[in-house]
């Protein structure tokens, strides 16, 4: 069984792949992405691209928020991995109930070491932190 937090981060992983495919391509791509990832169940990659497809159709609201928020800095001028993990976060903090806002932070700002780095972590939790209040 695959746990949240890595789900999350094949959640992010799906949605930083739209930048280098059309949309109509991206149903194929997840696809062929999740049947790689050990344990992955039908029914857990249904679930993900069925998040994945939500996040995606809700994008330019969950970019709005996150422009309104950011000083500076808009979506368009984001890196793009630092823009998927807030995407998803964000995505969770407004539309799961079942994710405190703080587990969706701290995942994010988790999956941004990880990925992108200390500076990058700071800069999505201070944005995210300010979705929070």
């Amino acid at each position: 069984m695959i746990n949240r937090r890595t789900q999350r981060e094949h959640m992010c992983i799906l949605l930083f792949q739209k930048e280098f495919y059309d949309e109509k391509d991206m149903p194929e791509q997840m696809d062929l992405y999740l049947a790689d990832v050990a344990g992955m169940t039908p029914e857990l990659t249904a679930a993900m691209e069925e998040r994945a497809a939500q996040i995606m159709e809700k994008a330019a609201e969950i970019n709005g928020k996150i422009d309104q928020v950011s000083v500076g800095w808009r979506t368009a001028r984001m890196g793009r991995v630092e823009l998927a993990i807030m995407q998803v976060a964000v995505y969770e903090m407004l539309y799961d109930d079942e994710i405190p806002q703080s587990v969706a932070i701290n995942e994010a700002v988790e999956l941004t070491k990880k990925y992108c780095g200390e500076q990058s972590s700071g800069f999505v939790n201070a944005i995210l932190g300010k979705l929070a209040s």
